[in-house]
């Protein structure tokens, strides 16, 4: 057996070490984006409409009412597109956004793929919205509690219905009370699912991080 090349080896230590510090550099950088915050001066009304911030962990959501401020959105997401529309009773929506084949190829954690995470890093242009027909969650660890003004909510359903793509394509969801739509937008290292929440929350004039591509900095207080 032949020797080792020894500059294969230097070059392989490189990478490995250029890898690892851009990991460090970026999980910093997302640190410092979600403290920084946009809005500054934003404080919550003592009445408004009320709407959480959901987090699994790795993934964050909006929950919203299906009616409020003027905002109905039974129409954009009826019933009738999930596989039982009998879960389109539930007084909320939880809407998700992010990278179409990495949602439609992962229903579990288990099913994640080197490969499919590193694509959606790198970037894509096939998004997808996904809606879940759930009830009023309980604000705890994992879902924080907001308080809006109409017009920031007004602005917030703005964005999300931004989002939508024109005349979108359905797809199946997880389960019986979900269902994906086609999107707009790019997802990539720098604008993740938990980047477009923050997007949605600073369109609306919430007081948010700069840049928020952790689940954690979409969740802490302020």
């Amino acid at each position: 057996m032949g020797r080792r090349n020894p500059w294969i080896g230097r070059w392989i230590g490189r990478i490995a070490a250029t890898l690892a510090a851009m990991l460090v550099a970026y999980g910093l950088a997302g640190l410092i984006g979600g403290a920084l915050p946009a809005h500054p001066d934003w404080r919550p009304p003592a009445d408004g409409v009320e709407i959480f911030v959901e987090s699994n962990g790795v993934h964050t959501g909006l929950v919203l009412p299906k009616q409020a401020a003027g905002v109905d959105w039974r129409d954009i997401f009826p019933p009738g597109h999930l596989a039982d529309p009998r879960f389109g009773g539930w007084d909320h929506l939880a809407i998700g956004w992010g990278e179409r084949t990495f949602y439609l190829e992962t229903p579990h954690w288990a099913d994640v793929r080197p490969a499919t995470v590193l694509a959606a890093a790198l970037g894509s242009r096939r998004t997808l919205l996904h809606v879940e027909h759930v009830p009023r969650p309980i604000a705890d660890a994992h879902i924080r509690r907001l308080m809006l003004r109409p017009d920031e909510y007004r602005r917030l359903a703005a964005f999300i219905r931004a989002a939508l793509a024109p005349g979108a394509a359905r797809y199946p969801g997880y389960g019986r009370d979900d269902v994906f739509y086609e999107s707009n937008g790019h997802y990539s290292a720098l604008r993740t699912c938990n980047a477009w929440t923050g997007d949605a929350l600073r369109q609306a004039g919430i007081r948010v991080g700069r840049w928020t591509p952790f689940p954690a900095t979409l969740l802490w207080s302020r």
